[in-house]
């Protein structure tokens, strides 16, 4: 059984470890390959929305419904027409949400009821937040870049970790079965 499970984890991870290495070698493409993808969500949105529109009773939630199925059908033709502007927005998304979270983890810090540690950790992941968000929305391009180096790093360091957790876990599994008694 832990074999069963472990197997599939230390491919994962070398699967991860490998578009890690990938996404560091070749960032432009990493950032190319995020604009595609969100074209194909914006796709297969539109289908879904198509989907609920014709399932409705009522002519408003129809309307609606196809209106949301057109925008994501235009989201998607500008992403695949115009990848560039796409990357750049998408990139602008990415920072301005680290802001938003940063600032949030920054007044989460100051809740009531936090011990000191918990408080630095919440400070100092609001700082690195807020300034990895200021980098990215001050400077785009290098932004863009510089996710796709971090998705890279992220892929390598979850990979390795999936490919310990594997060989952990088909190491139980032996140990195990070499302690338990043999089935008659």
């Amino acid at each position: 059984m832990f074999k069963s499970l472990s197997t599939p984890m230390i491919l994962r991870g070398v699967l991860a470890v490998i578009v890690g290495i990938l996404a560091l070698v070749w960032p432009g493409i990493t950032i190319l390959a995020l604009v595609i993808l969100f074209a194909v969500y914006a796709f297969m949105d539109a289908i879904f929305e198509g989907a609920r529109a014709f399932s409705s009773k009522q002519a408003w939630p129809v309307i609606g419904h196809l209106l949301l199925a057109l925008i994501d059908v235009a989201a998607g033709v500008v992403a695949i027409a115009w990848p560039g502007p796409t990357a750049l927005v998408l990139t602008l998304v990415v920072g301005i949400w680290a802001i938003v979270a940063g600032i949030a983890e920054f007044f989460a810090a100051f809740m009531s009821g936090e011990t000191a540690g918990t408080r630095a950790m919440f400070i100092v992941t609001a700082v690195i937040s807020i300034a990895f968000g200021a980098i990215v929305v001050n400077r785009p391009a290098v932004g863009a870049v510089t996710i796709a180096l971090v998705f890279g790093l992220f892929c390598i360091a979850s990979g390795v970790t999936m490919i310990v957790q594997g060989n952990e876990l088909r190491k139980t599994g032996q140990t195990l079965h070499s302690v338990l008694p043999k089935a008659a």
